[in-house]
């Protein structure tokens, strides 16, 4: 049987960001298993048959495969920057809901067959909210980073990368400078290294 937990991640998927994000702050060790989500492995799929990224597997063979769950069971297990004191739900939740429906819509819209303008302008709303909470405090709920800025920051980065020049150029510099502070920090640094492929015996 394992001694540590697995997790199977895609690198640059936001929900497997997020649950890297707090696996790490927590001190959590764990099998990394990368995966290409057109190849998904067998293993995977067994243990969580909706096929989506991240899944923990326990070593006594319970699976998580929420990310917001995974973070808090990795915060509750071991939380040394006290993040779990920083959790506003709502707000993780809009930007799950609403804010993910757009990012979708206008980084793909050829997918989804949406107009990607008004989606990156309904989307810009969210992200003026959070630069009005971020003209309050150095974080999204106080002082210091917590859980809610991990579970939102990988979605506001891929959508700064969706078109950075226009990012750049919209009037919200706190939140520019937030985001630029997360991607430059030693923890996000640590969870974006390249891992060749999980394959089966490897």
């Amino acid at each position: 049987m394992p001694t540590d937990p697995i997790l199977y991640s895609f690198r640059r998927c936001p929900y497997a960001m997020r649950a890297r994000l707090a696996l790490l702050v927590s001190g959590t060790a764990c099998e990394l298993r990368e995966v290409k989500l057109s190849a998904k492995p067998a293993e995977m799929l067994e243990a969580s048959p909706k096929g989506t990224v991240p899944v923990l597997v326990l070593p006594d063979g319970t699976v998580i495969d929420q990310s917001l769950d995974i973070m808090r069971w990795a915060l509750e297990r071991n939380d040394p920057e006290d993040w779990l004191a920083r959790d506003d739900a709502a707000l993780i939740a809009a930007n799950d809901g609403s804010f993910k429906h757009d990012l979708d819509r206008y980084k793909y819209p050829e997918r989804h067959g949406s107009d990607a303008v008004a989606h990156r302008e309904s989307g810009l709303a969210f992200l003026r909210e959070l630069d009005a909470r971020l003209g309050e405090s150095h974080q999204l709920c106080g002082a210091t980073r917590g859980i809610t800025d991990a579970a939102i920051m990988p979605f506001v980065r891929q959508f700064a990368a969706t078109d950075p020049d226009w990012f750049a150029e919209q009037c919200l510099p706190r939140l520019q400078g937030w985001l630029t502070d997360h991607l430059a920090s030693p923890l996000f640094r640590a969870i974006m290294f390249r891992t060749p492929l999980w394959q089966h015996g490897s």
